[in-house]
């Protein structure tokens, strides 16, 4: 029990520093150290380099194309006027009232459609900014609406969703991104509806008012912006370039090279999410440069100003993956793995559940968790599945909806990213953010257990 309290103990740690506004790239290596430290079971220095700088390393490697090109993107499009026309376009159409069902459809569409939840946070960011002023909202909601959008319901529960979180399982259990699609679909409703009348209430619980008088006044030096159709068609080529690179250019390319040491020895099913981003956000950059190179004085600036703002985010995210590495590395994590795997012989579903949405809550990430989750215990479960009837279609879904809950503690890469873009604390913003990505994606995690016990996988 003690190397388990070790991990417990530095988890809540983390956590409240995390919400009290501590620089997580100081807090996550240090307290992975003193977890090493307590536990005495383990090589400090080696912990250190030998585990965390390479997870750390390896999360920069992999990402940093996308965080750069997703702060540049985000940036030129608040530059352009592009933002602003869309957010006016927007309230005309939809009225000042539906400002917040604007931001989560817009959010949805673009993580639905396999961009990704990083890239939609930077992208959305000003045109919800605009919109949140001219609906005169509170700012303190605008993290959780965009969460709502792009970390829940499109990430783990429609059926055929792109994101990592629904690919992982595949490979374990032997089925689809559409597992399960009429629980899913139920799931996502459940997120959606419930998430949106949440936000909507406490807009009228709160009342209106974006934030000081220098915030929701004019600003000047404003562009007068481009057309609706050249304001809009940046973010609608991101979608279209991401899904004609995955779909149809990456696949007819000969990549056999990617098999030789130089290149990883690694194969395209591996890097193929991650080019399409890349090709997709650098072609619709240019496109945006191209349209409004008139609007442009300050193109250099702004994309000085997009390359800094991704540095931070990408850094803290990195490093909470280290600091999860190390604890995956720990006694106590193994401890923890025997423990959840002995409630499957009790009830599989519940036991995967918690398994897998304690796992990502650990490691702050859900393709983390899920990844370790599945790595220790996928075989025993599908083992524990079959032996009692149960479909792998609804292992797959429970394991999805499961990370997608718990996975979103203060201590998140992708909320820490997200408050750092939206220049608020957790103080101001995390409450909300925990009921719509937390609170409610277990309540329908919760509901889909039992639809699937009594009825099965549909």
């Amino acid at each position: 029990m003690y190397d388990i309290a070790i991990i417990l103990v530095c988890l809540g740690v983390l956590i409240g520093l995390a919400y009290r506004g501590g620089n997580l790239v100081l807090l996550a290596p240090v307290m992975a150290t003193v977890a090493v430290i307590l536990s005495g079971k383990g090589a400090v220095l080696a912990s250190f380099t030998q585990i965390f700088m390479p997870a750390t390393g390896n999360f920069i490697i992999s990402f940093f194309p996308l965080f750069l090109l997703g702060a540049v993107f985000g940036k030129l499009m608040d530059v352009t006027g592009s933002a602003k026309v869309l957010a006016k376009r927007i309230v005309l159409r939809l009225g000042a009232e539906r400002a917040i069902l604007a931001v989560i459809l817009s959010c949805a569409a673009m993580t639905y459609g396999g961009v990704s939840l990083f890239v939609v946070a930077f992208a959305i960011y000003p045109v919800a900014l605009r919109l949140f002023r001219q609906a005169d909202l509170p700012k303190r909601l605008m993290p959780a609406t965009i969460a709502l959008g792009a970390f829940t319901f499109t990430m783990s529960a429609l059926p055929g969703a792109p994101s990592i979180q629904n690919a992982i399982p595949m490979p374990f259990f032997g089925t689809t991104p559409f597992a399960a699609p009429g629980l899913g679909i139920i799931a996502a409703a459940v997120m959606f509806v419930g998430g949106w009348r949440w936000l909507e209430w406490r807009v009228a619980r709160i009342g209106t008012g974006f934030g000081t008088a220098e915030e929701s006044g004019p600003q000047e030096g404003e562009p007068e912006g481009p057309h609706i159709l050249v304001a809009a068609l940046p973010l609608v080529l991101v979608l279209v370039f991401n899904a004609l690179f995955t779909w149809v250019v990456i696949p007819a390319l000969d990549t056999s090279y990617l098999a030789l040491p130089l290149y990883g020895e690694t194969t395209v099913e591996e890097v193929r999410g991650v080019w399409s981003v890349i090709a997709a956000l650098s072609l619709s950059i240019l496109v945006l440069i191209g349209l409004n190179i008139g609007r442009l004085g300050k193109v250099v600036r702004a994309l000085d100003d997009g390359a800094n703002d991704s540095l931070l985010p990408i850094f803290n995210t990195a490093g909470l993956v280290g600091f999860g590495s190390v604890v995956a590395a720990l006694p106590g994590f193994r401890l923890i793995t025997e423990r959840m795997l002995e409630l499957g012989t009790e009830n599989v579903l519940v036991s995967l559940a918690v398994s897998t949405s304690f796992l990502a809550g650990l490691t702050g990430s859900a393709s983390g968790g899920m990844s370790i989750a599945l790595t220790v215990l996928g075989d025993n479960y599908l083992g524990l599945a079959q032996a009692a009837g149960i479909s792998p279609q609804l292992l797959h879904r429970v394991t999805t909806l499961a990370t997608g809950s718990l996975d979103t503690l203060p201590h998140n890469g992708a909320v820490i990213t997200l408050l750092a873009i939206c220049g608020l604390s957790h103080r101001e913003a995390y409450g909300d953010l925990a009921v719509v990505c937390i609170l409610l994606p277990l309540l329908a995690l919760i509901l889909v257990i039992v639809l699937g016990t009594i009825f099965g996988s549909f």
